[in-house]
């Protein structure tokens, strides 16, 4: 305490003169509208700058819940987008069972491989979200992947980078398709082998979708862009280098295809295959 007084008592002129001149500024803000406005737009400049600073830091912390949110919104669109049958049908519900064909999941990348000729992943979803061996997984890009083992909080995803995958594929503008897998060489590529010579429109940077005999994923779904076009001398087929859309080294959230009716395609071919 008297530390203080002993520097009141110091710096006593300098204080009364800070004191007079506060009181000074104060009356001739106060007796003049023209200094009054000056003073009221820097504060709120000032504060303006503060609040706008706050503001982003709170949004920076707050981008995982965006994401998440906006990643469950997706979803359900998605959802929506694979259960249409034409544009005036968007929300076609199964009637006999009540429940939509195809359901999507939600979930996020935590691990991935890449460098390895076989690859997977693993996501923060498992058998208690509903996830299930031999289901697709898909970005807003294209395919990632194939579940291929569960666990009730995680599972694991068969990469398309693995040299054990295969896919049925098909070119967008003509039908044509053949079996995606890769060759375990390059992460940005995958070949579509086994494309019959008929497909002789094909031009590289034309589309290739998933096909319409997966029971995995939804027909259409983008996977890449033809790159290169090779004949194999063996099978005088064409065999495709595809460009992929996703880069597969990068992956945060995905959707995980569950298609209510997969189970009944594959009993019904089964027993045909037993009956021929």
């Amino acid at each position: 305490m008297q530390q203080i007084f002993n520097f009141i008592f110091k710096n006593s002129y300098r204080l009364l003169f800070l004191l007079l001149l506060g009181i000074s500024l104060s009356l001739t803000i106060q007796a003049h509208s023209f200094h009054k406005s000056k003073v009221i737009s820097s504060a709120n400049f000032l504060s303006g700058g503060v609040y706008s600073q706050l503001n982003s830091i709170d949004e920076y912390f707050s981008l995982r819940s965006k994401n998440e949110e906006l990643a469950t919104e997706n979803a359900r669109l998605k959802s929506v987008l694979f259960n249409r049958i034409d544009s005036l049908d968007l929300d076609k519900i199964d009637t006999i069972r009540g429940i939509k064909k195809i359901d999507v999941i939600v979930s996020k990348v935590i691990h991935n491989t890449y460098n390895s000729p076989e690859n997977y992943l693993t996501l923060n979803s498992g058998s208690n979200d509903g996830v299930a061996v031999d289901m697709g997984v898909i970005n807003d890009l294209g395919i990632v992947g194939i579940i291929e083992k569960t666990s009730p909080r995680y599972s694991t995803v068969l990469s398309v980078l693995n040299i054990k995958s295969k896919i049925n594929a098909k070119f967008k503008k003509s039908n044509h398709f053949g079996s995606l897998e890769w060759n375990g060489k390059n992460t940005g590529y995958v070949q579509l082998i086994d494309v019959p010579r008929l497909a002789s429109t094909i031009r590289k940077g034309d589309t290739v979708v998933t096909g319409a005999q997966s029971r995995i994923f939804p027909e259409n779904i983008n996977i890449g862009t033809v790159y290169k076009i090779y004949i194999d001398d063996k099978t005088n087929y064409y065999t495709i280098d595809v460009k992929l859309f996703n880069d597969m080294t990068n992956l945060g959230h995905v959707y995980i295809i569950k298609n209510n009716e997969r189970e009944e395609l594959l009993q019904l071919e089964n027993d045909t295959k037993k009956n021929e």
